[in-house]
């Protein structure tokens, strides 16, 4: 039967697991979206405009905005970012699920919107705070500043883990991605998920008055 597709919102402090589970995620079904933010940033060498962002001037932003347009929003660093409402809304009519790879403050928002009753939040969790830190290193990616930067936030962003539907502690990658799998597949099969459910049980009603 048709279904509506849903809104997966998956976050966590940085170095906790969130972008990789998105990416296996998306390889594991591809028929899942991958939510693409707009921004006022200028676009870097081989960005293209739909594919890493949607790239608006902040009129154009401020316009999306002020139009109802955008299903969350922030400043970060003087530039806008936010979700484009229409696509996300495309994909649940084609059934397709939409992934957002996004912050508390954003989820939280999306939560709020004219969607949110369509959302499934989850939180990702480190196992231990040392072991957030050891992540964090071995990726060789970020001096010891940036790093201390991204832990002392990571405090707060934790700090929200009761706002979300499902909260998954990441000892175990494969373990998590597991339970992951195990939660959409649930929330596919709600109820009110599945819009041609009703039309169903009125043929078999149908069937029992013709035997």
């Amino acid at each position: 039967m048709a279904r509506k597709g849903l809104l997966l919102i998956l976050s966590s402090p940085s170095g906790a697991g969130k972008s990789t589970l998105t990416r296996m995620l998306m390889a594991w079904d591809a028929t899942m979206r991958f939510s693409v933010s707009a921004t006022t940033r200028p676009p870097r060498p081989g960005e293209q405009d739909g594919r890493e962002y949607y790239f608006r001037s902040r009129t154009q932003f401020e316009d999306m905005v002020a139009t109802g347009q955008m299903l969350e929003h922030a400043e970060v660093f003087g530039n806008l970012y936010g979700t484009p409402r229409g696509p996300v809304e495309d994909n649940m009519r084609d059934g397709c699920d939409t992934v957002f790879d996004i912050d508390w403050q954003g989820g939280q928002q999306i939560r709020n919107s004219a969607l949110g009753r369509d959302v499934v939040s989850i939180f990702v969790l480190p196992p231990s705070i040392a072991e957030l830190d050891r992540r964090l290193r071995s990726r060789g990616q970020d001096s010891d500043e940036v790093i201390a930067g991204r832990m002392a936030k990571s405090r707060d962003e934790i700090s929200h883990w009761a706002e979300y539907d499902y909260v998954l502690v990441n000892e175990n990658l494969d373990t998590t991605f597991d339970r992951l799998k195990t939660i959409l597949t649930a929330e596919r099969l709600r109820r009110d998920r599945q819009p041609g459910l009703a039309d169903f049980v009125r043929g078999l009603n149908r069937e029992f008055e013709t035997r």
